[in-house]
C-alpha cells in the first residue's frame, strides 16, 4: 500500500514540474531513505497511482501516518508531522541554484513570468500548505472607508502542549538565528522552529545590497512575499528603508510593497531582522477616498493628500521615485520629533522614542505612490498595551499589535474565532446564557451591546451574517484605536496642525 502512495507523490511532483522525468527514479530512492525502507515494488495499477497524485494532501498524510506506526515519528501531532512531510517533499524539490536558474530565465522575459513561476513552485512543493490555506474563513466588510477585507486564519498550525513542553525541554539553539534568516533555506526544523527543508530562496540585489526574496508560508493574501535583509540586521525606518521600497518596485513593478513600524507595540513584526513584506494584492487602503490635498514647500512636484482612512495616512505620489524618497525621509523626520500634549502626541518619554511610520509603496501607472501611515507606541497606566493599540473590550476579537497588512485594511483574526463564532450563534438562536460558558464568557458584553439592534431579525438564515458585519466593526473600531489623529472633528484638526508643520 505504501508503495502505491510512494509512486502517486513521484507522479505528483513529475506532474506539476518539480522533477523531470529522468529524475523520478532517483527521487523515489531519496524518499525511501527518508521512510528507511530498503526496498520498493513499483505498483502496476497505473490508473491508481494517476488518480492518487491528483491529492497531495492525503499522500503526505498515508505518509506520515506509516511513519507514526513505523516508530519515525514521536508524536503523531501536527508539529512532528510537519517536520517530517517537509522532509519527505524535499525529495521532489529543484536544489537552489536550479531555482534560481529558472527564476531569472523567467525574469528575462518579464517580472511577472519569474514570480508566476516561483509563486507556483513554492505552493507544489508544500512549502506553501495551499490546503490549509483554503480553510482560511473570508469576507469582506462593507465600511465608511472601503470595503474592508477579513479573514480568519487557519493556515498557521497551532502547536500542541505535548509539542510545547517537548520544545522546552530540548536544547536550545541560536542556528537559525530567526525565522527570516537566509539560513532557512533547507533547514530541517525542530519543535520550536519550522521546517524549511522544501524552501527555496531567490537571491536579489536591493540598492547594491544582497537581500533574498522568498514567499510567506501562510499567504496571508494573494503572492504575499517577504523581502529580507541577507544579514541579521534589526529593522528601521529612515531615507535608506524608503530607498528599497521603490528599487524592489523597479524591479518588481506589479507588486506592492509594505514595511512594518520599527518600533515595538505599533507592529506585528520581526523587528530582530530587517525585512519588507509585498505581493500581488489591491489593498482596501488604495482603494480608500483622497481626502485633503496639501503642498509642502520645496515639493510643489509631488501631490500630497492625506486618505480618509481609520488611521492617519499621508499619501505622496509622483512619476520621479527619488523625489518621493525625498519627501517621505522630511516628512518622517518632522514626525519623530512631533509633539502635540493637547493631541497626545509626544515624541519621546524619557529618552524613549515614540513615533515612527508604517511606509506602503505601490506603482500605479507611471506613478509611484507612497502611504506613510503615523504610528505612535506610547503606554500610559491606563492603556499599557498602548493608547494607540486595540482597546480591552476589543480583544475578544483582536488583541495582537496592528502590523503593515492590517494597516492596509486586511484583518488576520485568530484562528480561535472560528469555533467561537459557531458556538457563540448556538447559543444566541438558543438563548443560552453566554456567560455560562468558559469559552464565549468573553464575548458576553460585545453581543449584549448588538443584539438589540436586530430585534426580529435574529434567525437561523441571518445570525452569521450578523456575527460576521459585527465582527467587521469591531475590526474597524481596533484600526481607529490605532489612528493618531481621530477621525472627527477635533483630531481632522490636529492632523492638520501636523500637516501645516511640514
Amino acid at each position: 500500500m505504501i508503495d502505491l502512495t510512494i509512486a502517486a507523490l513521484a507522479e505528483y511532483a513529475v506532474n506539476c514540474g518539480l522533477i523531470p522525468e529522468e529524475e523520478r527514479i532517483y527521487s523515489i530512492n531519496l524518499l525511501l531513505e527518508v521512510l528507511k525502507k530498503d526496498d520498493y515494488t513499483e505498483p502496476e495499477e497505473t490508473e491508481k497511482v494517476k488518480e492518487k497524485a491528483g491529492d497531495l494532501e492525503a499522500l503526505l498524510r498515508e505518509l506520515c501516518d506509516h511513519a507514526f506506526e513505523n516508530g519515525l515519528i514521536e508524536e503523531n501531532s501536527v508539529a512532528y508531522r510537519d517536520l517530517f512531510d517537509t522532509k519527505v517533499m524535499n525529495c521532489f524539490v529543484p536544489r537552489p541554484a536550479e531555482v534560481i536558474r529558472r527564476f531569472r530565465e523567467e525574469y528575462a522575459k518579464s517580472p511577472k513570468e519569474a514570480t508566476d513561476y516561483y509563486y507556483k513552485l513554492s505552493q507544489d512543493s508544500d512549502y506553501i500548505r495551499t490546503y490549509r490555506i483554503k480553510k482560511d474563513i473570508k469576507w469582506v466588510y462593507k465600511s465608511e472607508y472601503a470595503d474592508i477585507d477579513i479573514t480568519i486564519n487557519l493556515a498557521k498550525p497551532e502547536k500542541d502542549p505535548k509539542a510545547i513542553a517537548a520544545a522546552g525541554r530540548a536544547k536550545q539553539s541560536g542556528y537559525p538565528k530567526c525565522q527570516l534568516c537566509m539560513e532557512n533555506e533547507g533547514y530541517a526544523g525542530r519543535l520550536d522552529h519550522p521546517a524549511r527543508e522544501n524552501h527555496r530562496i531567490i537571491p536579489v540585489k536591493i540598492c547594491g545590497e544582497d537581500w533574498g526574496f522568498q514567499y510567506s508560508p501562510y499567504v496571508y493574501y494573494n503572492e504575499h512575499c517577504i523581502l529580507l535583509n541577507s544579514r541579521h540586521v534589526p529593522m528601521v525606518i529612515n531615507k535608506s528603508a524608503f530607498e528599497k521600497l521603490f528599487d524592489f518596485l523597479r524591479q518588481f513593478p506589479h507588486y506592492i510593497i509594505i514595511s512594518n513600524a520599527d518600533l515595538p507595540i505599533v507592529g506585528g513584526s520581526i523587528l530582530s531582522h530587517e525585512h519588507f513584506q509585498g505581493g500581488n494584492y489591491e489593498f482596501p487602503i488604495a482603494r480608500a477616498k483622497e481626502d485633503r490635498h496639501f503642498t509642502i514647500k520645496g515639493y510643489e512636484d509631488v501631490e500630497t493628500m492625506t486618505v480618509f482612512w481609520p488611521l492617519s495616512v499621508i499619501r505622496i505620489r509622483g512619476k520621479d521615485a527619488a523625489r518621493l524618497v525625498s519627501l517621505a525621509d522630511h516628512i518622517l523626520g518632522k514626525w519623530r520629533a512631533y509633539t502635540d500634549e493637547e493631541a497626545f502626541i509626544l515624541a519621546e518619554t524619557d529618552g524613549t522614542p515614540h513615533n515612527t511610520i508604517t511606509p506602503i509603496a505601490r506603482r500605479k501607472g507611471e506613478f509611484y505612490e507612497l502611504d506613510l501611515t503615523l504610528r505612535n507606541n506610547i503606554t500610559t497606566p491606563e492603556r499599557p498595551l498602548g493608547v494607540y493599540h486595540p482597546r480591552n473590550e476589543y480583544h475578544h476579537i483582536k488583541k495582537e499589535n496592528i502590523g503593515g497588512i492590517e494597516v492596509m485594511g486586511l484583518a488576520i483574526l485568530p484562528s480561535r474565532l472560528k469555533t467561537e463564532l459557531s458556538r457563540l450563534s448556538e447559543f444566541i438562536l438558543s438563548g443560552k446564557d453566554i456567560r455560562s460558558d468558559e469559552m464565549l464568557e468573553k464575548h458576553a458584553d460585545w453581543v449584549e451591546e448588538f443584539l438589540p439592534r436586530y430585534e426580529g431579525k435574529v434567525n437561523a438564515q441571518t445570525i452569521d451574517g450578523i456575527l460576521r458585519d459585527e465582527v467587521g466593526k469591531v475590526f474597524v473600531g481596533v484600526l481607529e484605536d490605532a489612528g493618531v489623529f481621530k477621525n472627527d472633528e477635533k483630531g481632522r484638526a490636529f492632523f492638520k496642525r501636523f500637516t501645516d508643520s511640514l
